[in-house]
């Protein structure tokens, strides 16, 4: 098995622990979370400079899931990489619990910040990143966004500020899987094009297939040091991995019910 056949059994492993853990606690969400699971593979396995058995080094590189209505995406990426024993998977979004449906900051290692109020989590990360510069800290800073969270007029005031500062510890993934609670991105807002705009604001900007985990990294170990943040628009399917639930906007709320579960659970091979 060669290190990318790895990453996608990795991948289709999580996405499986994804699907059961919102058939167990009825969470909503699923198909925002499955679309989201490639980059977070590709970022924690191959990106991140982040130690689990040290998770608050000083030094670390950052990330936030500015689109938190998908965490449980990463509270299984984050089990998986080891930062807290998979056991508590099964207290996710149980009252009493450590893992809340919408992050809470230091709820379990590696979670640094709340998110899930839609347009704040590039504009914490800016901060960050310009705290690590001012601080001549060496770490990088990573945001995941999600399209129909580019509706939000916060990303574009952080979008213009990160330039004028020249903030390349910054970069930006939008999760762009054409979809939002109730209908396409682009029939609610122009978006497109979305990857001239990054550009148009001083970013690099980069378009690609989000599910394509060997170019994505190879795109983010291959940004130029050129004083400028960094935009991916990563074409993503919501729903990605289970035949029944790709791009069918449905799945933004429904359950799976066991029957799914156990067909979700052939498709992975699972």
């Amino acid at each position: 098995m060669n290190n990318s056949d790895n990453l996608e059994t990795i991948a289709r492993q999580i996405r499986g622990q994804v699907v059961l853990m919102s058939h167990k606690t009825g969470a909503a969400h699923l198909g925002s979370s499955l679309s989201c699971v490639d980059i977070l593979v590709a970022l924690y396995w191959k990106i991140l400079r982040i130690d689990p058995l040290n998770p608050l080094d000083i030094m670390r590189d950052r990330f936030i899931l500015s689109k938190g209505h998908a965490i449980a995406a990463l509270y299984a990426t984050l089990a998986h990489k080891g930062f807290f024993q998979s056991s508590l998977l099964d207290t996710f979004a149980q009252a009493g619990g450590c893992l809340p449906e919408h992050p809470a900051p230091q709820c379990v290692a590696g979670l640094d910040v709340a998110t899930g109020s839609l347009g704040h989590g590039l504009s914490i990360g800016l901060g960050m990143a310009l705290a690590g510069r001012i601080q001549q800290h060496a770490y990088r800073v990573y945001v995941v966004v999600g399209d129909g969270e580019c509706n939000e007029g916060s990303v574009w005031e952080a979008a213009m500020f990160a330039p004028a500062q020249q903030l390349d510890n910054l970069f930006v993934i939008v999760d762009y899987n054409k979809w939002q609670a109730t209908g396409r991105s682009n029939e609610i807002m122009a978006l497109e094009p979305l990857k001239q705009k990054w550009e148009a604001f001083g970013w690099n900007a980069y378009e690609l297939d989000g599910h394509n985990m060997k170019t994505l990294i190879e795109t983010l170990q291959n940004v130029p040091t050129n004083n400028k943040p960094t935009a991916i628009i990563a074409n993503t399917i919501k729903g990605k991995g289970i035949s029944f639930m790709e791009d069918d906007n449905n799945w933004h709320y429904r359950i799976p019910d066991e029957d799914e579960v156990k067909r979700a659970f052939q498709e992975l091979g699972l």
